[in-house]
């Protein structure tokens, strides 16, 4: 019995089904792009009910400043103004900042501009990257050192503190440059000194704990936690430094790590940078101590004065969860303090046992000098005594001005960075020059489609009908797809991969047809050497995708910003080459042969 065999140049139902399905998705996707964006601030209640606000008051807040409103809506808790102008965005945030007070949140957006039943579903435009959009760029040094010998400090005080409980005396701690802790003991307190160091072993397990000899041992930063430790420290910068950005209002902020110990933040639609700048560059942390009477540490107070306090503070910053500022019985700023559990239970611990006491806060600032190195300042801020019991939430009063207890409060919420960092690079991109690289990207774009699409149409006649529409298709679901996955932005680099990308494309169908061509000319008929062309070209397309969407890796995980920006266009353009160059097209032509044989007249000649 003969096999039958399966037909030729025939896709199943379901297999056209998953195109037109998948084609249709990705091209519902790109549509917010063509309506494009509106400016936007977006306001959020932190303590009231956001359907409180006025809208009309708003509007009449606004145009005080002849500030353009398109439309002002409330949705769940957020209440959203679109603004006429993008130029506007940032003085309407500032104005609304000014009238709302610190009860609201008011952060810099930009709504799509496509119609409801478009956003109802969630589809968005492609996010612009700082080059398109506008804004300003800020590159920042984190000091590792100073991390690293803040940490040797913690490990001295832990030390000594440990060796005063235990009643050695004689012993003498020490840090030697810049990655040791030496502790020299007298030898008759050697079994007493093995506890410490099994308990010093359980708080730093990761660093190198050596004898030196019948009387000394050390703690060292090996080279491998030195690694470990600097890379956590980036982490937790970068964390915080998030964490500041968005309580500027900015959504769509870039925060990423840059080499070794930098990192890059951009911030899109920001057009003045100084509030930007001081809030992020700030280094600020906030420490309770308790006063002693003699020996300790010095500090200045604000006066001048210098006081004496001890040298491990009862509550470190890390434990604030939140600040606000406000004012009290007697009109005079303050900032209230929320702490996390921990914290609570250490402040309740501390006030029950030194009730009516005095407690100080200070609050300490990195700075660079002359000679580039980091100097810590810092300076008593506060100095009260402890009436009662202190919990979770407590206040810091006689605030020197409204504006220092928002700053502070700000800088609070947001966390202290655990390294000092610098400002070592800036730049700005005003809205209109990145108007202008949209404009200037897109007219490439356009110019290089219509010579491919004319040469084609001329060259491969109806063939070329078919290589025509799987590249249009091409560049629609790149857009789709790029709207859909989130996280992705254009960049001026990304319009550059996807002028490439349709290259790419038509270049696929070119392979197909050419072999096309040579099979009709070894006498094959129509419908064996469409098959032939597209099964034996399909190799060697996938074997150039391949290699290219290696370099797109590559290029995705070592670079930074606008580069990463070109290689996720090319690799997600890899893809949709791919469905549309192979597979939507050979759909196409499988259709068409249904209909007519002379599909190849003057293309097989």
């Amino acid at each position: 019995m003969k096999a039958k065999n399966s037909p030729t140049n025939r896709f199943a139902l379901w297999q056209y089904l998953v195109l037109v399905v998948t084609i249709i998705i990705l091209t519902i996707s790109a549509l917010p792009n063509l309506y494009g964006e509106h400016a936007a601030v977006n306001i959020t209640s932190k303590v009231r009910d956001i359907h409180n606000l006025d809208a009309d008051r708003l509007n009449q807040a606004l145009a005080d400043l002849q500030i353009g409103v398109r439309k002002i809506t409330t949705n769940n808790d957020k209440t959203t103004v679109l603004l006429q102008s993008t130029e506007q965005q940032q003085a309407a945030q500032h104005q609304l900042k000014t009238y709302l007070g610190e009860g609201y949140t008011v952060a810099m957006s930009m709504q799509a501009a496509a119609p409801n039943w478009l956003t109802d579903i969630g589809a968005a435009p492609i996010k612009l990257g700082l080059d398109l959009r506008g804004g300003v760029q800020f590159l920042l040094d984190v000091d590792t050192d100073v991390a690293i010998t803040d940490r040797l400090e913690q490990i001295k005080d832990q030390a000594k503190q440990q060796i005063r409980q235990a009643r050695v005396y004689g012993a003498k701690v020490r840090v030697v440059g810049q990655n040791k802790v030496v502790i020299d003991y007298p030898e008759k307190d050697f079994e007493k000194m093995a506890e410490i160091k099994r308990t010093l072993k359980q708080l730093y397990p990761d660093l190198l704990h050596k004898r030196d000899g019948a009387d000394t041992f050390s703690i060292h930063f090996t080279e491998q936690a030195k690694t470990a430790f600097e890379r956590e420290i980036i982490k937790q910068n970068l964390h915080t430094l998030r964490g500041r950005i968005e309580e500027l209002g900015i959504t769509e902020a870039v925060t990423q790590r840059q080499g070794k110990n930098r990192i890059r933040v951009e911030l899109p639609g920001v057009q003045d940078p100084a509030e930007a700048r001081r809030i992020i560059g700030a280094t600020a942390s906030l420490d309770f101590y308790k006063l002693k009477a003699t020996g300790g540490k010095a500090f200045k107070t604000e006066d001048g004065r210098t006081v004496k306090l001890h040298k491990t503070p009862v509550l470190a910053g890390k434990h604030i969860k939140d600040a606000h500022s406000g004012v009290d019985e007697m009109g005079m700023p303050l900032v209230n303090l929320v702490l996390d559990a921990q914290g609570g239970k250490i402040m309740t611990k501390h006030s029950q046992k030194f009730l009516g006491k005095p407690m100080v806060t200070v609050f300490s600032e990195y700075s660079k000098n002359d000679q580039g190195k980091s100097i810590k300042t810092s300076k008593v801020i506060n100095m009260a005594t402890i009436q009662g019991v202190l919990g979770s939430r407590f206040s810091i009063t006689n605030m020197k001005s409204p504006r220092a207890a928002q700053e502070l409060a700000l800088l609070l919420r947001a966390g202290s960075l655990t390294a000092p960092v610098t400002i070592v690079g800036e730049s700005s991109i005003g809205p209109s020059l990145g108007q202008e690289n949209i404009n200037n990207g897109m007219a490439a774009l356009m110019l290089g489609m219509g010579i491919i699409l004319a040469f084609m149409a001329l060259w491969y006649r109806r063939l070329g009908f078919v290589a025509n529409t799987a590249l249009i298709f091409n560049l629609v679901c790149l857009m789709g797809l790029m709207s859909l996955i989130p996280g992705v932005v254009l960049t001026m680099p990304g319009i550059a991969g996807l002028v490439l990308t349709v290259g790419m494309a038509v270049d696929t169908n070119v392979l197909i047809f050419e072999r096309i061509k040579e099979e009709s000319r070894r006498g094959r008929s129509l419908q064996s050497a469409v098959e032939h062309g597209y099964n034996n070209a399909f190799a060697t397309i996938l074997d150039a995708n391949i290699t290219t969407g290696i370099t797109a890796m590559i290029l995705y995980t070592v670079g930074y910003g606008p580069v990463k920006g070109f290689a996720i266009t090319l690799g997600l353009g890899l893809l949709t080459s791919m469905f549309t160059g192979v597979f939507a097209s050979r759909a196409m032509v499988n259709l068409m042969l249904t209909k007519s044989s002379r599909l190849l007249k003057g293309v097989t000649a």
